[in-house]
C-alpha cells in the first residue's frame, strides 16, 4: 500500500507551479486529490478539478463541501494559493496591501476554517501551509509579500497549538526562490532577464532556483501519516538560504 491510500487531499492553487507538483506527488502516493484553483482548468487524470476563489468564503465552503461529499471526507489540506508583490513599504497603497493579505493570509484562514469539521473526523488529519523564505530572511523590495508570508508562518504555529489535541497536525514549508510561473513573469519583465535569473540563482547557496518538485516533496512529508510526530514546524526549502553563510566562490 502507498502511504496515502484511502486518504483525500485538497490543494489550493493546484493548477500550476508548486500546487500542481504537490497534486502530482500526492496522487502518485495513493491519495485521492482535488486541485482547487481560481478559474476553470483541466486537471490531470484521476484528479478532481474544483474552481474556487479563496477570497470568497461562500466559494470556499462550497468547494470543500463538494470535495468531502465526492470522496466521503477530507484528510489533508494544502494551502498553497498565493500571489506575489514587489516594492518597499512605501511602494504599495492600502488597496494592494489588503488584496495580497486577503489571498495569502485570509485565504488560508477561510480554507482551514471550512475544512476543520471534516479534518476532525479523520484519523490522519494534516494541514500544510506554503509560506516563503521571506518569512525568516529579509529580502529587498518584498515588504508586503514578506509581511504576508511572515503571517503565514506565525498562523501555522498557532493553528498547530490550537488543533493538535484534536488530532490535526499543522505545518509550514518555506520555499526559497522557486522556478514557478510567477518568477518567470518577473524575469520576463526585467530589463535583463538572464542577468536577473543569474542573480536569483546566486542568492541561494546551492546556486540555482528551487524546483516545484522539491517543495512538493517536503509538503508530502509533512502531510504523510508517517510524520505523525511532526507538528508546528516550518521547513525551509531554499538551498541553504535561511541558515548558511558560505564564503564567496
Amino acid at each position: 500500500m502507498a502511504e496515502f491510500d484511502g486518504l483525500t487531499a485538497a490543494v489550493t492553487g493546484g493548477a500550476s507551479g508548486i500546487g500542481a507538483a504537490v497534486v502530482a506527488a500526492l496522487r502518485e502516493r495513493g491519495a485521492s486529490v482535488a486541485a482547487i484553483d481560481r478559474s476553470d482548468f483541466t486537471a490531470a487524470d484521476g484528479v478532481l478539478a474544483v474552481p474556487a476563489d479563496v477570497t470568497d468564503d461562500g466559494s470556499v465552503r462550497r468547494a470543500v463541501g463538494n470535495i468531502a461529499e465526492r470522496f466521503g471526507g477530507l484528510d489533508i489540506l494544502v494551502n498553497n494559493a498565493g500571489i506575489g508583490a514587489q516594492g518597499t513599504v512605501a511602494d504599495n497603497d492600502d488597496e494592494e496591501w489588503w488584496r495580497v493579505l486577503d489571498v495569502n493570509v485570509l485565504g488560508m484562514v477561510r480554507m482551514s476554517r471550512a475544512a476543520l469539521p471534516y479534518l476532525r473526523e479523520s484519523s490522519s488529519a494534516a494541514i500544510v501551509n506554503v509560506g516563503s523564505i521571506v518569512a525568516t530572511a529579509g529580502l529587498p523590495r518584498r515588504a508586503l509579500y514578506s509581511a504576508s508570508k511572515g503571517a503565514v508562518l506565525a498562523l501555522s504555529r498557532a493553528m498547530a497549538a490550537d488543533h493538535l489535541r484534536e488530532g490535526i497536525r499543522v505545518n509550514c514549508v518555506n520555499p526559497g526562490t522557486a522556478d514557478t510561473p510567477w518568477i518567470g513573469r518577473l524575469l520576463d519583465s526585467a530589463e535583463d532577464p538572464e542577468a536577473e535569473r543569474a542573480a536569483l540563482c546566486a542568492r541561494q547557496p546551492h546556486g540555482r532556483l528551487v524546483s516545484p518538485g522539491e517543495v512538493a516533496h517536503a509538503v508530502v512529508y509533512l502531510a504523510s501519516p508517517l510524520a505523525a510526530s511532526t507538528s508546528g514546524v516550518g521547513i525551509a526549502i531554499d538551498g541553504g538560504m535561511q541558515d548558511l553563510r558560505l564564503r564567496p566562490a
